[in-house]
C-alpha cells in the first residue's frame, strides 16, 4: 500500500481550515494515524534541547504533559540530529519513549517506529512520530511519501509558531531577545496546564510583563506563585537582570531590615562587615517578596518608602542609595482582610496590587491534573534514572478525583514519594505507579468515609479532656500536613492567632 495524492490532499486541506492550532494538529495526527494504520502518533515541538508534545493519538493522556529531554531519550535525539526520515528496526537497542504508554499494551517494547524531523529554514522546530505493534507496518511506505507528510506538518507547525510570535509582538514592550537568552528558564519552571483558568492566567502575565507595574500574586499554598513570578520576570524588559527572591515568612524580625536594605559595618552587634541588601542586589531587575503579609508594620513602612521614592538606607548608614527595582509580591492570605484588621498597611497594599494575579487552586482546573502528572513523572524518572515510569489508567483516575488541598506542590511530592517506593519494590528498569503507593490525606480524599463505630467506642473510653485533646491533635496535624508543615498558614486555616496555635501545640505535646 502506498499513499495516494488524494489522501495527502485531504491532510493538506485539513491543515488549512479554520480550526485553532491545537485542533488542527489533532486532526493532522489522527488523519495520519488512520492513513498509516499505526497504533500511535504524536506531534512534538522542539525547544531548548527537548521535545514537547503538542498533540497525541493512541497514547496515554499523560504523555501530553511530559517533556522529553534529548539527553534521556536516544531515539528522539537521533530524530533531532537526522535530516530526513528515521526508521528504527524492530530489534533496535534504543529504548522507545512511548514503551508502556500505549493503552492496553503496557508491556510492549518491540514494535515499528518512525520519526520525521520538522524544519523551518533549516532550523529544527519539531517532529512527527509513528508507532505500530506490527513490526512490518511501515515497510510499504517509501521515505519520499513519508517526507511529504513531514513537509505538510512542518508548514503547519511553522505557521502556528509565526502566529504565536506575532501575537506576542502585539503586546507592549516585550523583553529583548538577547536579554531573554541571558536568563533562560529551567524546564521545571514551566507552567503546565491547558485549562481555561491557566490560559487566562498566561494571558494576564503576558499583558503585565511588558510593563513596569508592581504585581501582587495571590493564591493558596502550593499553587505555584513563584512560577508566576518567574514568568513575569522572564517576559519583561528586565529579563537580562537579576530576579532576587526573599521569603518574608522565614525572616526573623531582628535581621529582616538588614536582609531587605543591607547594613554597614558596626551597625549592630555582629555586623563585622558591610552587607548588601536584597534591594541593591535587584537593582535594575526584579525583587520577588514571597509571603509579603508576614512583614511587620515597621518594615512595611520602610518598604513603602523605597517603593515610592526609590531611596533606601542601609542599617546604620546616614546616606541614601537610589535603586530601580520592580516588585513582585506573593501571599496566600487575604491582604484586604489584613488591612481591615490593621496588620497590613493600606497604602502599601495599593502600591503592591497595581496589577493583581490570582493563581487558581488545582481543584478548579481538574483538566490539568493529567498533564501535571505526566510532567512530574517524566521529571522524577530522569532524576531517579528509571528507564520507564508508567501511570496506569486507574492511578490517573484516582489522581484526578483527589481534592489536592496542598495543590501542585502536594501533587509533585506525592508522585516523587510514590516513584521512590515503586523503584524500591519493583524490578529495576520499568516501574509502574500503582494506586497503593499513594498515601493521601483525608483533607483531600473524596472517598474517605466516616470513621467506623469501633473508633467511636474507643473514644468514649477516654475522659472528655483526653478525647478533646486527641481531636485537637488530629485536626492540627491534618491541616498542618495539608499546608506543607507551615504553622502560619495552618493558623490562618484554623482561624486562630499564630501565637495561640503555637502555645496549644506545646500543651498538646506537638512542639518542644
Amino acid at each position: 500500500m502506498s499513499l495516494s495524492i488524494q489522501s495527502l490532499a485531504v491532510i493538506a486541506i485539513e491543515l488549512q481550515n479554520g480550526l485553532s492550532g491545537e485542533d488542527r494538529f489533532q486532526h493532522l495526527i489522527a488523519s495520519v494515524r488512520q492513513l498509516l494504520k499505526c497504533d500511535a502518533s504524536a506531534l512534538l515541538r522542539y525547544e531548548e534541547q527537548q521535545f514537547r508534545p503538542l498533540a497525541i493519538d493512541g497514547l496515554s493522556p499523560d504523555v501530553l504533559g511530559r517533556r522529553f529531554a534529548l539527553a534521556s531519550h536516544p531515539r528522539l535525539e537521533a530524530i533531532a540530529r537526522a535530516g530526513n526520515v528515521v526508521r528504527f528496526p524492530a530489534d533496535s537497542h534504543l529504548p522507545d519513549p512511548y514503551d508502556g504508554l500505549i493503552p492496553g499494551h503496557d508491556d510492549l517494547k518491540v514494535h515499528a517506529c518512525i520519526g520525521l524531523p520538522l524544519f523551518a529554514d533549516q532550523a529544527l522546530i519539531g517532529a512527527l512520530t509513528f508507532d505500530s505493534l506490527n513490526p512490518q507496518q511501515f515497510d510499504a511506505f517509501s521515505d519520499e511519501e513519508l517526507w511529504l507528510i513531514g513537509a505538510l506538518a512542518s508548514s503547519a507547525l511553522n505557521n502556528a509558531l509565526l502566529v504565536d510570535a506575532l501575537e506576542k509582538q502585539a503586546l507592549p514592550a516585550m523583553a529583548a531577545p538577547n536579554a531573554r537568552k541571558q536568563n533562560v528558564r529551567r524546564p521545571e519552571e514551566e507552567m503546565i496546564g491547558l485549562s481555561d483558568a491557566m490560559q487566562q492566567l498566561r494571558h494576564e502575565i503576558s499583558v503585565v510583563a511588558g510593563s513596569d507595574l508592581n504585581v501582587l500574586i495571590t493564591g493558596e499554598t502550593g499553587v505555584g506563585k513563584e512560577l508566576v513570578a518567574n514568568a513575569v520576570h522572564h517576559l519583561s524588559p528586565r529579563a537580562g537582570k537579576p530576579l532576587v527572591y526573599l521569603n518574608c515568612a522565614a525572616l526573623p524580625e531582628s535581621v529582616a531590615e538588614s536582609e531587605l536594605f543591607g547594613h554597614v559595618k558596626g551597625a549592630f552587634t555582629g555586623a563585622i562587615h558591610n552587607r548588601t541588601g536584597k534591594f541593591e542586589m535587584a537593582d535594575n531587575g526584579t525583587l520577588f517578596l514571597d509571603e509579603i503579609g508576614e512583614l511587620s508594620l515597621v518594615l512595611q513602612a520602610k518598604l513603602l518608602r523605597v517603593i515610592q521614592y526609590g531611596d533606601l538606607q542601609r542599617v546604620g548608614d546616614d546616606s541614601t542609595k537610589r535603586v530601580n527595582v520592580r516588585i513582585l509580591a506573593a501571599t496566600n492570605c487575604d491582604l484586604k482582610k489584613a488591612v481591615v484588621d490593621g496588620t497590613f498597611r493600606v497604602d502599601l497594599f495599593h502600591r503592591l496590587s497595581v496589577f493583581p494575579l490570582f493563581v487558581p487552586p488545582l481543584r478548579e482546573r481538574k483538566g490539568d491534573i493529567v498533564l501535571l502528572a505526566g510532567f512530574f513523572v517524566e521529571h522524577i524518572k530522569n532524576k531517579l534514572g528509571i528507564s520507564q515510569l508508567r501511570l496506569p489508567a486507574d492511578t490517573l483516575s484516582m489522581l484526578v478525583s483527589y481534592g489536592w488541598p496542598g495543590n501542585v506542590r502536594e501533587m509533585k511530592h506525592a508522585i516523587e514519594r510514590a516513584a521512590v517506593l515503586a523503584r524500591a519494590s519493583q524490578i529495576q528498569g520499568d516501574v509502574t505507579l500503582h494506586r497503593a503507593l499513594f498515601n493521601f490525606s483525608e483533607a483531600g480524599n473524596p472517598e474517605v468515609m466516616a470513621a467506623p463505630e469501633t473508633e467511636a467506642s474507643e473514644v468514649t473510653s477516654l475522659n472528655l479532656q483526653q478525647a478533646t485533646q486527641d481531636f485537637q491533635r488530629q485536626q492540627i496535624t491534618k491541616i498542618l500536613q495539608a499546608h506543607q508543615m507551615n504553622w502560619s498558614a495552618t493558623a490562618r486555616a484554623l482561624e486562630m492567632d499564630g501565637g495561640n496555635l503555637h502555645r496549644l501545640a506545646k500543651r498538646l505535646g506537638m512542639k518542644a
